[in-house]
């Protein structure tokens, strides 16, 4: 397949809520498999579809160590979140160079429409938890900074900035 290009931030697509998926097809399996192939050459515990430019909740997940183990997920939704939470450093290949401690549920239970168009239920313990929730936050057109201070968030765009 393809390693496709991350959207550069400030690009708009990355503040613009995904399109639903009806239904699983060809396309949206090879779109899958190319998200995979970008998401391994990061490399990356996740990427979603509106990173990549394509307007579809669409999402991939793999937290294995020994990789290979990708979780595809269409129009996943999160049912229930753990009252626990857990602490991350977070990052994106759409504002590389920096990242940020963000604390999520550390546990979350997401339904999804799998590979073979079927709705699905899981749940997503530690690193894959806080990756689904951050793949969500994307096709949603938010970003892991949103959930930071103001005063973290700008001084990580400023940071971002001078790098760029």
């Amino acid at each position: 397949m393809t390693v496709r290009t991350c959207l550069p931030w400030p690009d708009k697509r990355l503040r613009t809520r995904a399109a639903d998926v009806a239904e699983i097809t060809d396309e949206v399996r090879k779109i899958w498999a190319d998200m995979i192939d970008t998401m391994e050459a990061m490399p990356g515990v996740g990427l979603a579809a509106p990173q990549i430019g394509v307007m579809l909740r669409l999402a991939v997940v793999d937290g294995s160590t020994e990789r290979g183990r990708a979780v595809r997920l269409a129009n996943p939704e999160i049912l229930h979140s753990s009252v626990e939470l857990r602490e991350h450093e977070e990052a994106s290949p759409n504002l590389p160079g920096v990242s940020a401690k963000v604390k999520r549920p550390r546990a979350v239970t997401v339904r999804f429409l799998n590979e073979l168009g079927q709705i699905d239920r899981r749940d997503f313990v530690g690193i894959e938890a806080t990756s689904v929730q951050h793949q969500i936050d994307h096709l949603n057109g938010r970003m892991y900074f949103d959930r930071l201070s103001k005063v973290k968030r700008d001084m990580l765009l400023r940071k971002a900035r001078k790098q760029g």
